[in-house]
C-alpha cells in the first residue's frame, strides 16, 4: 500500500556558503516549513495531491525570499514575469502559464487551467484576462518587487552580476495513490523580456504520471529544457527500470557536455518513495512521508 508523502523544492544554485548568513538561512528553512505544512495537512486530511502542490506552491509564491510570486527576480527592464505548470498524473491533465505578470498565484491560474483541459499552456495578456475572468487574485506589478530583488537588480546593473536562478515546486502522492507535480518560477535575474523557461514546459521541468512518477525541476531552465529531464526521469524508470532515485541523479548528469548548468530535481513514486538530486552545493528543499517527520534543508551535506 502507497504512503502519502510531499517533496519540495525552491531553487538549486552553485553559492558561496559566505554569502548566506545564518539568519538567511533560517529564513530560507521557515519558508521551506510553511510551505511543507500547507501541503501536507491537506494529504493528511484525505485531500488530492493536485490541491497539495498547489497549496504547497502557492506558500512559496508568497515568501518573498524564494523566487516564485511576491519577491521573484527582475528582467532586463526591472519587471517581474512568472510561469508555471500543474501536472495530474491519474488524468495527464495539465495546466500552464507563461510572461504574465499580474496574477498573484501563478500556479493557481496554472490549476485553473488543468481542471478546464483546453487550453494547457496560456501566455502574457490572455492568460492575465483568464484569471481575471475566473476570479483569481491580481496585484499590481510593484507588489511582486522586495526591496531585496530591486537592490540585486541595480546591482547588476550597475557591476555587471552573475545571473541568479531559482524556481519553487512540489510533487506529492495522496491516500488514493494519486500523483501530481507543480513549479512556478519568476526566472532568470536580468532575463530578456519575454523569455520562457522549463518550468512551464510540461516533460522539461513539470510532469506526472500516476504509473511511474511525479517530477519537478530547477535551476537553468534553457538546459533543463533541452534535455527534457522531468521526462526523462520518467522514461529511465518506465524504460529501463531504473529506481526512481538512480534516475534523478542520473538525469542531473544528462548530457553534461552540451547541457551545462546547474539543476536540481525532486521525485515522487506510485509507492510514496521519495527521490532528490541536484548538481549545485545547495538546493532549498523538503519532504514529509506519511508517519514521518518534516525535514528540510539548504546544503549538499544536510
Amino acid at each position: 500500500m502507497n504512503k502519502y508523502a510531499i517533496v519540495i523544492h525552491a531553487g538549486a544554485e552553485a553559492m558561496d556558503p559566505k554569502d548566506v548568513s545564518p539568519e538567511k538561512e533560517q529564513k530560507y528553512k521557515q519558508g521551506l516549513q510553511q510551505a511543507l505544512q500547507a501541503g501536507y495537512e491537506i494529504l493528511e486530511n484525505g485531500g488530492s495531491a493536485l490541491d497539495a502542490v498547489e497549496a504547497a506552491v502557492k506558500s512559496m509564491e508568497d515568501f518573498p525570499l524564494f523566487n516564485a510570486g511576491r519577491g521573484a527576480n527582475l528582467n532586463e527592464q526591472g519587471e517581474p514575469a512568472f510561469d508555471a505548470a500543474v501536472m495530474d498524473g491519474k488524468t495527464l491533465k495539465a495546466g500552464a502559464v507563461c510572461s504574465i505578470r499580474y496574477v498573484k498565484h501563478p500556479v493557481s491560474l496554472a490549476y485553473a487551467l488543468l481542471q478546464k483541459s483546453k487550453p494547457v499552456l496560456l501566455s502574457g495578456e490572455g492568460a492575465e484576462e483568464y484569471a481575471k475572468g475566473i476570479g483569481l487574485d491580481m496585484e499590481d506589478p510593484a507588489y511582486f518587487i522586495t526591496s531585496e530583488r530591486k537592490e540585486k537588480w541595480e546591482e547588476k546593473e550597475q557591476e555587471k552580476l552573475a545571473e541568479q536562478h531559482d524556481t519553487v515546486g512540489a510533487v506529492a502522492i495522496d491516500k488514493d495513490g494519486n500523483l501530481a507535480a507543480a513549479t512556478s518560477t519568476g526566472g532568470l535575474a536580468y532575463q530578456h523580456k519575454g523569455r520562457v523557461g522549463d518550468s512551464p514546459i510540461i516533460g522539461s521541468g513539470t510532469f506526472a504520471h500516476n504509473d511511474y512518477c511525479a517530477v519537478s525541476c530547477t535551476g537553468e531552465g534553457e538546459a533543463i529544457m533541452r534535455g527534457v529531464l522531468a521526462h526523462e526521469v520518467y522514461a529511465m524508470v518506465k524504460y529501463a527500470g531504473e529506481s526512481l532515485q538512480d534516475a534523478c541523479t542520473k538525469a542531473t548528469k544528462l548530457y553534461d557536455a552540451q547541457l551545462k548548468g546547474d539543476k536540481g530535481i525532486i521525485a515522487v513514486s506510485p509507492t510514496g518513495e521519495i527521490a532528490l538530486a541536484f548538481n549545485t552545493n545547495q538546493m532549498k528543499r523538503g519532504y514529509r512521508i506519511q508517519g514521518g517527520e518534516p525535514v528540510v534543508a539548504v546544503w549538499k551535506e544536510e
